[in-house]
């Protein structure tokens, strides 16, 4: 059984600032990570590659650094990783992204057949969850998504059993392979790397595609391919504190204006819905 997991680096979000000029990201000096939820991919990934005699291709779309993310997933168990990095991709909005992985799988599946492929749920830069639906649309796979835990995979019928998170709750269902699963952070718990895995991580080498080598069309990549525009960014307006009833200095008298405020508030929300109820019966 071969998987293909798909990565995404990004910007640590908890660094994140906005620059209030250009309205863009600040981008120096925050450290860039592997995306929680692809982590969570490559590791269920691994973990059905052990069980069923398999292994695992990452790749991942992005600049040269990227390739410490992939890195980080072969100490994961993962076998080998490709790095597509063009300058052709810059600018890629998520139509573009899930044309370009498609495009990789494809040629990956040519030399080794793909039995299932597997995507964080989202990225926490654009929290789209579109990349994964679109790679499975344009690969023609069965789709899987927000899947929280893989029940069973039989090979023999070529089929696999998940658990998906719907709201209100989850449902089970049952689809052939091939298939794309994307990831909820429940599905697995990413191990840690041992040392052997860390040194052959560091020492095992990284391909390194362009758009020629995955023949993607010119018109399709990147920003050509992109039909989505990012207009503005802004930092919401910082909210106001809240009324504060400081005991220290007068228990009584702060538990009384405490309700006071309490009550007038809850007073002042029945008078609106009474109101709006009067209307509404006229």
């Amino acid at each position: 059984m071969h998987i293909v997991a798909c990565i995404k680096q990004v910007p640590d979000t908890a660094q994140v600032k906005i620059d209030p000029e250009t309205k863009t990201l600040i981008r120096t000096g925050v450290e860039s990570i592997c995306n929680p939820y692809d982590l969570v991919a490559v590791e269920a990934a691994v973990q059905l590659a052990e069980k069923y005699s398999g292994k695992v291709t990452v790749i991942t779309m992005g600049p040269p650094q990227a390739e410490s993310a992939l890195r980080d997933c072969l100490a994961l168990g993962a076998q080998q990783a490709i790095l597509l990095s063009d300058r052709a991709f810059a600018g890629a909005d998520t139509l573009a992204t899930s044309y370009t992985l498609a495009q990789a799988i494809n040629k990956i599946n040519d030399a080794d057949p793909v039995s299932l492929v597997l995507c964080g749920k989202q990225a926490i830069d654009g929290d789209t969850a579109q990349v994964g639906p679109g790679i499975a649309t344009r690969l023609g796979y069965n789709q899987f998504t927000y899947v929280a835990e893989v029940i069973g995979l039989d090979p023999a019928s070529n089929t696999i059993t998940v658990r998906r998170e719907i709201e209100g709750g989850s449902e089970v269902i049952e689809g052939k392979l091939p298939a794309v699963l994307t990831a909820e952070l429940n599905l697995a718990a990413p191990r840690y790397a041992s040392l052997p895995e860390l040194v052959r991580s560091l020492r095992q080498e990284i391909k390194v595609w362009g758009a020629r080598d995955v023949a993607a069309l010119p018109e399709q990549v990147g920003l050509k391919g992109s039909p989505t525009m990012v207009r503005e960014i802004f930092v919401p307006p910082a909210r106001g504190g809240g009324q504060v009833f400081d005991t220290n200095e007068d228990k009584g008298n702060a538990v009384a204006g405490f309700l006071d405020t309490f009550f007038g508030k809850e007073q002042r929300l029945l008078e609106e819905l009474l109101a709006k109820d009067g209307h509404a019966q006229e």
